[in-house]
């Protein structure tokens, strides 16, 4: 087994997945100009059953998210994910999606979220189907209040297939996904 010598590279560098990224996020704002574009459409994703959020909750914000899952060769596996990306809806860039799993919204919101098991895989070529609690929120905005997100028509993303050459060694995996945010109801 391998370990980092020195400046060995990332599996896959930025300049591969940016220009599909910048890409795919300018179809997304031109398909939500077009119709009732994430931020705007409060209705909840159709789905898998496993991954439903329970009633008295309804969503509150929807955005779609590019970048990439990030993970590490450890000698044996590429372990668990780590997300870096940012949310857009109609207007542009509205939150930053990052570890925890946690999203920051840019009027400071923030919210953290637990994976609820199980998750639905829909497509194998791509990252499961999400159903998040949220643990915590801070601060006013779009995220305060927060109860539920669930991640939904994803593309991508997925750990590589093959060993990695060193341990330490980090795989940055280009992604797109639908982010649905859920707030309790009041009646």
């Amino acid at each position: 087994m391998k370990t980092n010598t020195g400046d060995q590279t990332q599996l896959t560098k930025i300049g591969t997945w940016l220009p599909t990224v910048v890409g795919l996020a300018l179809v997304a704002t031109i398909a939500a100009s077009a119709t009732a574009g994430p931020g705007n459409d409060n209705r909840a994703p159709e789905g898998p059953v496993d991954i439903a959020v329970e009633s008295g909750n309804k969503v509150h914000f929807h955005g779609f998210g590019v970048g990439v899952q990030i993970y590490t060769w450890d000698g044996v596996t590429w372990g668990a994910a780590v997300p870096e990306a940012v949310l857009f809806n109609a207007e542009g860039v509205i939150a930053i999606h990052c570890a925890g799993p946690t999203w920051e919204s840019n009027s400071g919101s923030k919210v953290v979220g637990a994976v609820v098991q199980p998750t639905a895989t829909v497509d194998t070529n791509a990252i499961p189907w999400l159903r998040l609690r949220a643990v915590s929120t801070e601060g006013p905005g779009i995220f305060a209040n927060t109860t539920f997100i669930q991640r939904v028509n994803t593309s991508g993303g997925k750990a590589p297939s093959t060993d990695g050459a060193f341990i330490g060694q980090e795989a940055r995996v280009p992604y797109v996904a639908d982010y649905f945010f859920y707030r309790k109801t009041k009646d």
